[in-house]
């Protein structure tokens, strides 16, 4: 009875100030909506750069030798890589895996020459995985898994060497006992757009490698997935299955620096929608505090027909959880169609700086996250906000004096 009675009076408090009800609703709403479209950016921004770098060579996941973080160093080889190779075929969600070789060498033509890390690929597998090979600009063609003795460049590394498609190089690396050369022949010239990238492209087959340096096998197992949230759960079930001479890394394990650009992106975009959900909650104590300030006599009257303390607290909580799940509401008709349509059409970054944007790593186009979430979210960020603010203004109105509220009337 007594909280029927409670939210007739809260109902009837909301509806006799319309006005006030509504703009209490619509501000805590809007200030909610931009904080569903901050988390949504935030979520879709870190899949588009992690997206990139997985996609360019490093994987989402990766299997090296044990102590390859610590020390980068390029002669080192997996052990029984074969059956490293099954437990990353038998993970849930992978979408493609290649393995790599690589080696420190120094290029040649003429008398002009050039330190570069020559990598050794599966032709195929590398063409399904790594963006760097079937996004990028191709003068000639990639490698083939027959191939011998031919090599494939980025533009900057043939604009140094002033080389071009069927010119053939001179190439020396450090092998297992002793330095050797070989003479490769080039297929093909990729062009990223990015002339740092461009200039450490060299790509052979896993074989020539094999032949050139004498160390067996690859020294790295690159595994992409269909979902970047499987990256934990992937691991440990991959970590789980090897022996102790490899180990599982993530993407950010090899690119720290840029893990720690999108853990920065992060933590800004998150703080930014703290500061609008706390700027919105102020506006929402102000109108609270305000409402119960006006009702004192009406609380006075309550009181002295036996209301406690606790159901005036009761009664102007329910006020502010209608506030809080209208608002909610609110947030959801403007921030949901936005973050949808930003989830499905994207947002084209090359139309908005230019064609110049970017590169093959990074897509001209980013996806907002939309999803269920979004929901529990804003109702999360609406009815805690406008909780805890009415917490002052409920307790103030059980400080009321009903005989000395009753003498100012």
């Amino acid at each position: 009875m007594i909280r029927s009675v409670s939210a007739k009076y809260a109902m009837r408090s909301l509806l006799s100030h319309p006005m006030r009800s509504i703009l209490s609703m619509t501000g805590i709403g809007v200030g909610c909506a931009m904080a569903l479209f901050a988390t949504s950016y935030v979520g879709g921004e870190a899949e588009w750069q992690i997206r990139a770098v997985s996609e360019s060579g490093a994987g989402h996941i990766s299997i090296v030798p044990n102590g390859w973080i610590e020390k980068r160093e390029n002669s080192v080889r997996l052990a029984d890589w074969e059956h490293a190779l099954e437990a990353a075929q038998s993970l849930p969600g992978v979408k493609a895996i290649t393995f790599r070789a690589r080696a420190n060498g120094l290029l040649a033509f003429g008398n002009r020459t050039a330190g570069v890390e020559v990598t050794g690929v599966d032709p195929e597998r590398e063409s399904r995985s790594n963006r760097i090979v079937y996004k990028a600009k191709l003068e000639g063609r990639y490698l083939r898994p027959d191939d011998s003795g031919v090599v494939v460049i980025g533009r900057t590394l043939a604009g140094r060497l002033d080389v071009g498609l069927d010119d053939d190089l001179y190439v020396t690396m450090a092998g297992r006992d002793e330095i050797q050369s070989a003479m490769l022949r080039i297929v093909g010239i990729l062009e990223t757009g990015s002339r740092d990238i461009d200039a450490a492209i060299c790509h052979v087959t896993l074989p020539d490698i094999e032949r050139m340096t004498g160390y067996t096998g690859p020294g790295e197992i690159s595994i992409l997935l269909t979902d970047y949230r499987l990256i934990e759960t992937d691991r440990k079930d991959l970590a789980a299955r090897l022996s102790g001479s490899n180990t599982v890394i993530t993407w950010e394990d090899s690119n720290p620096g840029l893990a720690a650009n999108v853990k920065g992106d992060t933590v800004f975009m998150n703080a930014l929608a703290g500061i609008i959900v706390i700027v919105v909650a102020l506006g929402i104590a102000s109108a609270q505090l305000t409402t119960v300030l006006e009702r004192r006599h009406e609380f006075a009257i309550l009181s002295a027909l036996g209301m406690r303390g606790g159901q005036v607290v009761g009664l102007v909580a329910l006020e502010a959880l209608a506030v809080g799940v209208a608002g909610a509401l609110v947030a959801l008709v403007l921030g949901g169609p936005l973050t949808y349509y930003l989830s499905t059409h994207g947002i084209n970054f090359a139309s908005l700086i230019g064609e110049g944007f970017g590169n093959v790593l990074l897509d001209p186009r980013m996806y907002c996250v939309f999803g269920p979430w979004l929901i529990w979210y804003a109702l999360a960020i609406s009815v805690t906000a406008t909780a805890l603010v009415s917490v002052y203004p409920a307790w103030l109105a059980t400080r009321v004096d009903p005989a000395e509220a009753m003498r100012k009337v």
